[in-house]
């Protein structure tokens, strides 16, 4: 005769914190669906605002622009807004330093992070652990900081006053999120791959290249549109670099052409920072998918 056990019941104390953790989802669900889309509609509406109200400041008059309140529609459309901003403040100028600046930037930037991601996840090297620590404490500290002893060195290379100046100034800094980022990424990836290669007789930088570098593209994406995003947007930097040169200026240094002594010219403002923020948009949307996988790929355990 075979005996049989029954397994003990759940207590009530056992079985309530199930429910608790349910109970906010459950709640979700019981909400009706225009509720939760109008909670939606309305947090999308007030972060896009600004936006909104910044394009809208385009296309406004001066004096319209404060005195429309929070009205988004201009009462006439002025498109001579962006031709002053174009043409006559020199923004066509401005965004090719941009370019320019941000396009080699990123290349180095990348490059370098995943090599130096790849050395530290996949090689067990002595003091690996003292970099990773130096790396992280360099996150703390501001780039206000470090702008004179690298002033000092560009003009003693005599790299002051020119967009290769900016590009160093840039790409020379610690970049340590993309490196981490790589970091986490190339370290779960099996070490059968390289052992494979490395009998097939390939070296470092074939595997780096040809295989590592390929499988890590969701990252890659992620650091390029991180670092697009933090050199676009560079100013302390830019503004140092081409003080005495305005022809070498930066989009975002290069707002101050509206600013004058006595009056400040919004509108042609408003449509420069549209012109400026409108490369960063299609970018974004067009890597955002990649954005995603990079961030989650690179923290999965």
């Amino acid at each position: 005769m075979t005996a049989t056990t029954t397994a003990p019941r759940p207590t009530t104390e056992q079985a309530r914190p199930r429910r608790n953790r349910r109970s906010g989802s459950w709640l979700l669900r019981r909400l009706p669906w225009w509720i939760v889309t109008l909670v939606l509609l309305g947090g999308v509406l007030l972060w896009i605002y600004p936006f909104l109200w910044m394009v809208s400041a385009s296309l406004k008059d001066p004096l319209e622009i404060f005195g429309s309140g929070l009205n988004l529609l201009p009462d006439t459309l002025l498109w001579e807004n962006y031709t002053r901003a174009w043409v006559d403040a020199d923004f066509s100028r401005y965004m090719w330093n941009t370019v320019v600046v941000t396009v080699v930037t990123v290349a180095l930037v990348v490059i370098r992070c995943a090599m130096a991601g790849y050395a530290i996840g996949r090689y067990d090297f002595a003091g690996r652990k003292v970099v990773v620590v130096v790396l992280v404490a360099t996150l703390f500290v501001p780039t206000g900081y470090t702008i004179i002893p690298v002033v000092e060195i560009s003009q003693q290379l005599g790299l002051l006053n020119s967009l290769t100046g900016v590009i160093l100034a840039l790409t020379g800094g610690g970049h340590v999120a993309m490196i981490l980022l790589y970091w986490g990424y190339f370290r779960q990836i099996p070490k059968e791959l390289e052992e494979s290669a490395v009998v097939d007789g390939a070296g470092f930088f074939t595997i780096f290249f040809r295989i590592m570098l390929p499988l890590a593209m969701p990252v890659t994406a992620t650091a390029t549109l991180l670092t697009f995003l933090s050199t676009w947007n560079a100013f302390f930097l830019p503004l140092v670099f081409t003080f005495s040169r305005p022809d070498l200026r930066t989009l975002s240094v290069g707002m101050q052409a509206f600013v004058g002594e006595n009056t400040t010219d919004w509108s042609g403002m408003a449509a420069a920072a549209t012109l400026s923020l409108l490369p960063v948009v299609i970018l974004f949307v067009v890597l955002q998918r990649h954005f995603v996988k990079g961030l989650a790929g690179a923290i999965k355990q």
